[in-house]
């Protein structure tokens, strides 16, 4: 019996017990793992084909009940498609499963395997939320007895709650280490897309927001969702990290409320406010997919008493945080130095793009000056090491989202053609000259 060490954190695997691993640095996290033996000399059981003599398939899909969730879906659910949910704790994975199963199971057969909590606590739950659907429960953990069920019950639409909480009897380590998430994950695989079964494996996420367990189980599942958001605030946002059957770096905005999850159709409107002018805020235009949306970018600039002023950010990347203060300081001659620095994106949305160069600088600027950015106007523009500002992709896009909620002007990079809308469009070489119109100076 042959026998190996493996992290719990990464996957690394290695011949004798390591203190820290050498691929993700972590401490203790090796465990022995027995090595199952592999069968060998099989015969291949279909020949190769030509492309071209491959007979396309048009994918059926299935609509969830929620708009949104079927967005970064692609369209819907793929019969046979298994689809791998992680997020924090509390954040609403079970919530959203368990509505998605009342909206499909007056048409198909549904069982809802739960690993975390008992049959009763998932009766309470759907009391909570008002559901009355003809539901199958399954409370257990072991593999083997799972499986018989699902050939009992024959269902359509299966969901595993959680993958880390599923044991494999064959394979030794506890529930949740690498070996068993692993090979659970595998065999489910394997079941369910022999029956065409659509599944949902519903994973816990690491302190760095991965999802737990070995980066395999992210390869074998044909879509990787991301449920992100605070868990004391109402809105989340579900992202496709991966997506064989549909577009990838899609979001949907959900609202938490008493009666569970509710889609937002208009995401732009949650992160903006609606008063009046504000000294340290400005309005971006942000791509997430194929969809954009207005973000609210909050500065403050207080006068510091240390030899280190302070900086700080919330929803975008440092170091291009710190790039911008550098132009800003050496462009327009301002005393950064002087402030400690605090940068946040409205509504617990994170920014990724250089698109939001021009409004974050834009907010960085109102607050040093302690003058507000004028109400109704948006920013949109990647800034470049000399100030000058850089045209981005989807411009158009931008500037519609822009116009359809009502803003009057626009200050797009120079470059950007084929613009038609009703707001007034107005094109700034660099950030000094953006900040002379906004500002006056």
């Amino acid at each position: 019996m042959k026998k190996r060490f493996v992290c719990q954190n990464c996957g690394y695997e290695s011949i004798r017990w390591l203190g820290r691993c050498p691929s993700c640095n972590a401490w203790s996290s090796f465990v022995e793992e027995v090595v199952s033996e592999k069968r060998s000399g099989t015969e291949p059981t279909s020949p190769p084909i030509e492309l071209d003599r491959i007979e396309p398939v048009k994918l059926k899909r299935t609509e969830t009940g929620f708009g949104e969730l079927d967005r970064v879906l692609g369209g819907g659910l793929v019969g046979g498609s298994l689809i791998l949910l992680g997020g924090d704790p509390g954040i609403g994975k079970s919530t959203l499963m368990l509505q998605v199963a009342a909206h499909l199971a007056p048409d198909q057969k549904v069982l809802y395997v739960t690993g975390e909590e008992s049959a009763e606590q998932i009766r309470m739950r759907a009391d909570r939320l008002n559901i009355r659907a003809k539901i199958t429960v399954l409370a257990e953990t072991n593999l083997d007895q799972i499986a018989t069920w699902i050939e009992r019950t024959g269902p359509e639409f299966l969901i595993i709650d959680s993958i880390q909480t599923i044991f494999d009897p064959d394979f030794s380590g506890a529930p949740g280490s690498v070996g068993q998430v692993r090979e659970c994950g595998n065999r489910i695989m394997r079941l369910t897309k022999a029956a065409g079964i659509i599944t949902v494996l519903i994973g816990h996420v690491t302190k760095v927001g991965a999802i737990a367990g070995p980066k395999t189980l992210e390869h074998i599942v044909d879509t990787v969702l991301y449920f992100e958001g605070d868990r004391n605030q109402r809105y989340r946002i579900i992202r496709a990290f991966k997506n064989r059957f549909g577009p990838t770096n899609e979001v949907g905005v959900f609202e938490m409320t008493d009666a569970g999850l509710v889609e937002v159709d208009n995401p732009s409107s949650i992160f903006l406010m609606e008063d009046g002018d504000r000294i340290g805020s400005s309005v971006i235009a942000t791509m997430e997919g194929t969809r954009s949306l207005l973000v609210e970018v909050q500065s403050l600039a207080n006068p510091t008493y240390f030899n280190y002023p302070q900086r700080q950010t919330s929803g975008i990347d440092y170091r291009r945080f710190i790039l911008l203060l550098a132009v800003i300081e050496q462009k327009l001659s301002l005393p950064i130095r002087q402030y400690d620095i605090f940068v946040n994106v409205v509504g617990g949305i994170r920014i990724d793009e250089p698109a939001a160069d021009f409004g974050i600088a834009t907010a960085i600027i109102s607050a040093i000056k302690s003058r507000p950015v004028p109400k109704g106007l948006v920013v949109i523009g990647e800034i470049g090491l000399g100030g000058e500002l850089r045209p981005v992709p989807n411009i158009e896009t931008r500037v519609k989202e822009a116009e359809k909620l009502g803003f009057k002007q626009c200050l797009i990079p120079p470059g950007s053609k084929g613009l038609h809308s009703g707001i007034e469009v107005i094109r700034i070489r660099d950030v000094r000259d953006g900040a002379k119109l906004i500002f006056g100076e």
